[in-house]
């Protein structure tokens, strides 16, 4: 692995351990509370190990970035312009690969720039996150709760990222390092994603578009990855037994089995 830094932002990286590598690069885009770390816990290695050179940004004031300092002012759009640094430091245009916020960042991107392909996972929809707030109002307030206290800094329960991110069992020392690793999250990004800047998908640059959900995600369940699916004119599908953590559940593999085998069906 390495991390390298790209101007004011961390940028990891796992180089391909074929000598014939895929000519296209992959860059992973994370969620809300998080950071590049987690794709490096099993995607980064994964993929390189098949070929791909694969990379994940941690965006201003996540992970080790830049700007923590003034996290809250930071929009959607900011969060835009860090794609569009990184993605103009690579060798080549990279495939983009969403999770949850990072899911809308990459349809934000995409009505500035094109790109070879994108992977949208458990995303935000264009529709934004209103959905998906008022059903956690009604079917889970405690966790709505919780992340509105990690959102601003403050002490989360333990359970609450259990229950955010995770279907199958954990074990408690993997949970309370990933817990170490969360992070607050702006509030203006935050609105955005609600309200105030949301995709507009009649200006975005058509490019082949993988749509992934999971069967038990509580944030962004799979009615909310259908609606994104609908609106791209293309078909989600849904892994059976996984949360929100596509990419840290035990079933990661079969993530990214899918989206090895949709790259390779595209010739990238």
């Amino acid at each position: 692995m390495n991390a390298s830094r790209f101007g004011d932002l961390e940028v990891l990286c796992h180089s391909p351990e074929k000598d014939t590598p895929h000519a296209t690069p992959l860059l992973f885009v994370h969620g809300a509370y998080t950071g590049a770390w987690c794709w490096e816990e099993h995607f980064l290695p994964w993929f390189a190990a098949r070929g791909w050179t694969a990379y994940a940004v941690s965006l201003s004031g996540h992970g080790k970035s830049l700007h923590h300092d003034h996290l809250d002012s930071l929009s959607i759009d900011d969060y835009v312009r860090d794609l569009t640094q990184v993605i103009a430091r690579l060798p080549s245009a990279p495939v983009l690969i969403g999770h949850s916020m990072g899911g809308l960042v990459v349809q934000k991107y995409l009505e500035r720039a094109t790109a070879p392909a994108a992977v949208l996972m458990a995303s935000v929809p264009p529709q934004g996150l209103m959905g998906s707030a008022f059903g956690l109002m009604f079917k889970k307030p405690h966790l709505l709760a919780d992340l509105n206290r990690l959102m601003n800094a403050g002490e989360a329960q333990l359970e609450s990222l259990r229950e955010a991110l995770f279907h199958q069992p954990i074990e408690e020392a993997t949970l309370r390092r990933y817990y170490a690793l969360s992070q607050a999250e702006s509030h203006r990004a935050i609105w955005d994603m609600t309200l105030f800047n949301l995709p507009q998908p009649a200006q975005m640059h058509d490019v082949p578009m993988l749509i992934l959900g999971a069967s038990h995600d509580q944030l962004i369940p799979p009615d909310q990855v259908h609606m994104t699916a609908t609106t791209y004119g293309l078909t989600a599908e849904i892994f059976d037994d996984i949360g929100h953590g596509m990419m840290l559940e035990h079933g990661w593999e079969g993530v990214a089995k899918r989206i090895a085998e949709w790259l390779e069906s595209q010739s990238l």
